[in-house]
């Protein structure tokens, strides 16, 4: 059986979250407005690799604001490679596996990025 999942996931083309971009898309349809009630809070990703680049999400009490690029002063600051952001994403790779490991370094508030998960699941 294993070898068969196996090759039904190798035949699709693409996880549906292939790239850093097709994430930050993808967390905009799962923004859960009710839990960034209050919150203002500035994330800043850093990813390194062929698709990788610099992200930003700012939420402020209910709403967000995402863009490519920098923010000014984020309260947490992800850094990762593009392949590893994705698989954090796909929960093909595990969160406290990856920091552990060093796959993935936080920078600044726990608090703030555990919040993430809540806003963005």
């Amino acid at each position: 059986m294993a070898a068969g999942l196996s090759s039904v996931l190798a035949a699709s083309n693409e996880p549906p979250n292939a790239t850093p971009q097709d994430v930050f898309d993808g967390m905009r349809q799962s923004f859960q407005a009710q839990k960034a009630k209050g919150v203002h809070l500035k994330y800043q990703w850093q990813l390194s690799g062929p698709k990788g680049g610099e992200w930003w999400i700012e939420v402020n009490d209910g709403k967000y604001q995402m863009g490519r690029g920098k923010i000014d002063k984020p309260d947490v600051t992800f850094v990762a490679t593009d392949k590893n952001w994705v698989a954090l994403s796909n929960g093909t790779l595990g969160g406290k596996w990856a920091f552990f490991t060093g796959r993935l370094k936080i920078q600044g508030s726990q608090n703030a990025a555990r919040k993430l998960d809540e806003i963005f699941p």
